[in-house]
């Protein structure tokens, strides 16, 4: 069994049908074990034997319309590869703050980016740090911009299957699907 994250795109806790409760169910009802969700922004960790990534995807994002009612990009990533990320500690000594957001942005389809590292955006405040393994992590300022002005500028860059999550929220995300020697 591989322990996965799906990582949902455009859930609002606030719709019945997006709630952590439903979407577990969906989950178990298509056949994953151990499900679990981490905080109420779609995020579902669960096991299943299967390798290929993009079946499962397919599976997800089939499921939910004819379930839930709604559509949402999936996209998921490994237990092995969301340790793998905590490992390079990409943010070292920045701390998610009042004054910083600390940001991950998974991309389904990874591709090559032909930009120099950290790459601040134009006359913006924030700041790409790098990219690691299909996820792209950044700074914003928020002293004086906003992160819907990050999304907007990303979806431009890379479409709009991506979805963003807080660090935090990536470190509770690991911390839910257990220790790396567990899972490998």
């Amino acid at each position: 069994m591989t322990r996965y994250v799906a990582l949902l795109r455009g859930i609002a806790p606030t719709n019945p049908n997006m709630r952590n409760d439903k979407l577990r169910g969906v989950f178990e009802k298509l056949g994953f074990a151990n499900v679990q969700t981490v905080i109420s922004s779609g995020n579902v960790v669960f096991e299943d034997p299967s390798r290929s990534v993009s079946k499962l995807e397919d599976r997800i994002e089939k499921a939910l319309p004819e379930e839930l009612g709604f559509k949402s990009t999936t996209i998921i990533r490994s237990q092995k590869q969301v340790q793998q990320l905590v490992d390079k500690n990409p943010f070292k000594s920045m701390e998610h703050s009042q004054k910083s957001s600390l940001n991950v942005t998974f991309l389904k389809k990874r591709r090559k980016i032909d930009i120099q590292f950290p790459y601040k955006v134009g006359n913006r405040d924030y700041t790409l740090l790098g990219m690691y393994d299909g996820a792209i992590c950044s700074v914003i300022d928020l002293t004086s911009a906003k992160t819907p002005d990050l999304m907007l500028w990303l979806e431009k860059q890379f479409g709009k299957e991506i979805t963003t999550r807080t660090w935090k929220t990536v470190e509770r995300i690991l911390k839910v699907m257990g220790s790396s020697a567990q899972y490998r």
